[in-house]
């Protein structure tokens, strides 16, 4: 049985993130064998949107936490915005990595404080994924940077990249 992750206000992004890592190394492969078939088919017809239907299975229990946990998670919707997995938007993404078969996307969201509204740092999601098949070849996991410029999150992110 998957557990629901349990955030804390006074937690760190590193605290944050090795709570949110554990929740999907429980709950990843589980979902994803559930979902493998039915996504398989919206891959030959969406392509890397299927990707978007299992995020959508996969994230919204860890924003749902860390929101009743009094973070905040998104930023305020522009209209040309793609949202997946309930918080995850692809203009704050990056997918530079990998080879066709195990492409790597960073999505990034700065976290705050709802009451004081004070960023305590920024959560990676990062998902490999196929571009040839409906494949996901390893759990999707959750990085952590104190930076929380933009700037400052892209160079965060070719850092953990290499």
């Amino acid at each position: 049985m998957t557990l629901h992750p349990v955030f804390r206000y006074d937690m760190t992004i590193e605290e944050l993130v090795q709570v949110g890592n554990q929740y999907i190394e429980s709950a990843w492969k589980p979902l994803y064998d559930s979902l493998h078939d039915q996504l398989m088919v919206a891959f030959r017809e969406i392509e890397d949107a299927a990707y978007g239907l299992y995020l959508d299975q996969l994230m919204p229990v860890i924003f749902d936490s860390l929101e009743e946990a009094g973070f905040e998670v998104m930023e305020p919707l522009e209209d040309r915005d793609f949202v997946i997995g309930k918080c995850l938007l692809f203009r704050n993404s990056l997918e530079k990595w990998g080879t066709e078969d195990n492409r790597s996307r960073l999505f990034w969201n700065v976290v705050r404080s709802k009451e004081s509204q004070q960023p305590i740092g920024t959560l990676l999601t990062e998902i490999s994924h196929s571009h040839l098949k409906f494949e996901i070849p390893t759990a999707p996991v959750l990085f952590s940077l104190r930076e929380i410029e933009r700037e400052q999150i892209v160079q965060g992110i070719r850092l953990i990249k290499g």
